[in-house]
């Protein structure tokens, strides 16, 4: 176990988590019901995800931010033919992970 913070993090020997299992760890962190647990993230992943859509970045000092990108058009190739194509311009998600973060990656 990690503690980060007032809560203490159980380390997990996967190399995935999906959404229930992260649930699971962050009500067994908390203290708290799996439902209040599913709840809170269900809010949070709500609250990004509309700030970014508005075009706010969400910055999460010493875990990373979330923002806005552009990608430019450009000419690529369709696969099947070889023909070029206009690929149209288009705005992108970024997640950039903050230094704790990645040196916590990094040990």
């Amino acid at each position: 176990m990690q503690s980060h913070g007032q809560c203490v993090v159980p380390i997990f020997e996967k190399t995935e988590m999906n959404k229930q299992e992260l649930v699971d760890a962050v009500a067994s962190a908390t203290g708290t019901s799996k439902a209040a647990a599913a709840e809170a993230i269900d809010a949070f992943i709500s609250t990004v995800t509309q700030a970014v859509v508005n075009g706010d970045s969400v910055q999460f000092v010493g875990f990373g931010t979330f923002s806005t990108g552009a990608r430019a058009a450009r000419a690529g190739r369709n696969p099947k033919t070889g023909d070029t194509i206009q690929i149209a311009a288009a705005k992108t998600v970024k997640f950039t992970a903050g230094k704790a973060f990645k040196d916590l990656v990094n040990q």
